[in-house]
Order: structure tokens, then sequence, then C-alpha cells
């Protein structure tokens, strides 16, 4: 049925509005006042809020010394693909304090009912004297993450294989504002490098949930670029 299109614009309002990423990058928040993404209050490497630091010489030094473009870190071909009818297939990119050291981008888009969100943030650690290399402290915020997004009601996790050095994937259904959303967060750790990639779908008014195996899916296939885009950027 064609609907007109102040109720296709009350339709999008309302999915931003209740999308639930997952962006728990120190430092940024997302431009998009409609989803009230927001990071401010995760732990940062540094009292300063900046991971930069020279290597002490009993530290190893940084695996990675840059990031990647968080809204090129997922191909266009594949956003295309996971938000049919993307907004803006160039991505909405996170606000930064720190773009050498943390950095995020989403995507959203509503197809008839059915709707779709994707985000992915990136934070890099550098070794830095009293706080500790930049591997172990990438692999501390990484166990942080699973932690909070294992957190969320009736979420389940499952680690992820051949992905970066360790990853784990958090799959849970989200009730917000009485709209049902198949949500999948995939963590993971390449070097001194957190990755998180959220994607989460719901189906509208007669329209069905995806489910939970699709979604799942197409979040690793886009995990899986996420995280080849940080050794790509480090080539």
């Amino acid at each position: 049925m064609q609907r007109s299109a102040p109720h296709r614009t009350r339709l999008l309002a309302c999915a931003a509005a209740a999308a639930v990423p997952v962006m728990l990058i120190a430092g940024c928040s997302s431009t998009n006042t409609n989803a009230k993404t927001t990071t401010d209050g995760a732990p940062s490497a540094s009292p300063s809020g900046s991971v930069s630091g020279s290597a002490s010489p009993s530290l190893a030094a940084a695996e990675y010394a840059a990031l990647p473009e968080p809204c090129k870190a997922v191909t266009t071909k594949t956003v295309k693909a996971l938000v049919p009818k993307v907004k803006n297939a160039s991505g909405v990119a996170a606000k930064s304090t720190d773009p050498a050291a943390r950095g995020g981008c989403s995507w959203n888009g509503l197809d008839g009912f059915q709707y779709r969100w994707l985000d992915v943030a990136l934070q890099r650690f550098d070794s830095v004297a009293g706080i500790g290399s930049a591997e172990s402290q990438a692999v501390k915020r990484y166990e942080e993450l699973v932690t909070e997004a294992k957190a969320v009601k009736g979420a389940t996790a499952a680690e992820t294989a051949s992905l970066g050095d360790e990853a784990t994937t958090v799959t849970a259904k989200v009730t917000k504002d009485k709209e049902q959303y198949q949500d999948v967060t995939v963590i993971a750790r390449t070097g001194n490098v957190a990755v998180i990639l959220t994607y989460n779908g719901a189906g509208f008014e007669t329209a069905k949930t995806p489910k939970a195996a699709e979604i799942a899916k197409d979040a690793l296939t886009a995990a899986k670029e996420a995280v080849a885009s940080v050794a790509a950027k480090n080539a």
C-alpha cells in the first residue's frame, strides 16, 4: 500500500529515535540527533582522553599507528546491501575529540516497513608508560565492551572465529517504543584496535521482525570489512 510522504517521514523519525546502536568508544558522539548516540563516559586510555604517547622501552610498540576513516571502514556496496534505501550511503560520522584514537560512523534506512541501522566504531591504543602496552589496553577494552553488550536483557553471546585476534557476537531482541528490534553487535580486537559493529532491524506495523540468523550473518560480513580496513590503512 502506498504511504504518504509525511507517514514515511514519521516512520523514519521514530526508527532513528528508537534505534539501539552500540557506539561505546570514548570521546565520540553521533551527529544524528535523532539517534541520540553518545559515547561520553567510556574509559579513556590516558587522563587527557588521548591515547597518543611514546612507547616505553619496556613496552612493545603499537601494531597499528592509524585508524581508517570510519565511514569507509565498510564498503558502500555492503552498506547498500545491508541498509536498503539508505538515507546517506556516505554515512553519518560521529564527532571525535581525537580522530587518531577513536571514531565512528552510522547508516540507516527504511524500505517499506523494514528498517535497518548499521554503525561501526573503532578505538586505537598506543603504548604508554604507567598505563600499559597498546595491545594490553586494547585487550582490556575488548573485554569491557563484551561485558557491556552481554548486559542487555536476553542477550546471548558467542565467540566468533576468524575475525581479528579475538571476537564475540552478541545477539538480542530489544523493544523500543512498542517496536521490536533484532540487534546484533560484533565486537572484535585486531592488535591494538577495538572494533564494534552494530546492526539491527525492525519490521514496522504489519511487517515481520528480521530473523536473528539473517542479521547476524550480515553483521559479520560488515565486521570483517571493518577489521580488514584497519590493516589496509596501515599497510
